[in-house]
């Protein structure tokens, strides 16, 4: 899962990213909202989680601009010191998914950027199931029937971000854009490779290919 985090404090961004890179999460970066309204344009995020003191364009008009019309339906945390009601109502009212008030707990913040995330999928339980293949969002397990499934990041990454889409035909650049981040290179046939480790690991039918437009999990 691909997040955008929008924070002027740059000793904190670097906390918070760290904290969820070791998620799992691949993490961008904007030190102010300019920066976080372009790259929110340019990136389809699995979730942003938005700084409302921000130098220039502050949060409230970021996420002002996020929720007009055409815009693309990501899930928002704001991550604030302003712990006023007025100021809680005025960023739910204007499209905000959740709020969380610094300081904060890591733990609660991963937690409810999990959430939000598989919310916004329409799948609110924290185990997918794939067949006779279950996924722990939280633990970040895959079990076969009962015996665990040792994957790679990036393999549970893929298998993780398709179970949550099952039923629709994910591209190749949608997987490139949810699992690596703007600082990763990456070579064409990736995916591919990631796609064929999943089959020999979790069996041959678990993802299909539709050629010529991408892959598929069957809901």
């Amino acid at each position: 899962m691909r997040l955008l985090l929008v924070e002027d404090e740059s000793e904190l961004a670097r906390v918070l990213r760290q904290a969820l890179e070791e998620e799992g999460f691949r993490v961008d970066w904007a030190a102010d909202g300019e920066e976080g309204l372009f790259k929110a344009g340019e990136v389809g995020y699995d979730a942003i989680l938005l700084d409302l003191m921000l130098p220039g364009l502050d949060g409230f008009e970021v996420l002002s601009r996020l929720r007009e019309p055409g815009g693309r339906p990501v899930p928002v945390l704001v991550l604030t010191a302003r712990d006023g009601v007025p100021d809680r109502v005025r960023g739910l009212d204007l499209g905000a998914d959740d709020y969380l008030v610094k300081p904060f707990d890591l733990d609660e913040m991963l937690a409810r950027v999990r959430a939000l995330i598989r919310r916004s999928a329409d799948r609110p339980s924290p185990r997918l199931s794939v067949g006779d293949v279950t996924i722990d969002t939280v633990a970040r397990t895959v079990h076969k029937g009962e015996a665990p499934v040792d994957l790679t990041a990036k393999e549970y990454a893929l298998l993780e971000y398709l179970a949550l889409h099952a039923g629709e035909v994910v591209t190749r650049t949608r997987i490139y854009e949810h699992i690596y981040g703007e600082e990763e290179d990456t070579f064409s046939n990736v995916v591919n490779v990631y796609v064929a480790n999943l089959r020999r690991k979790l069996g041959a039918d678990v993802i299909e290919t539709r050629r010529g437009h991408g892959y598929l999990i069957r809901a």
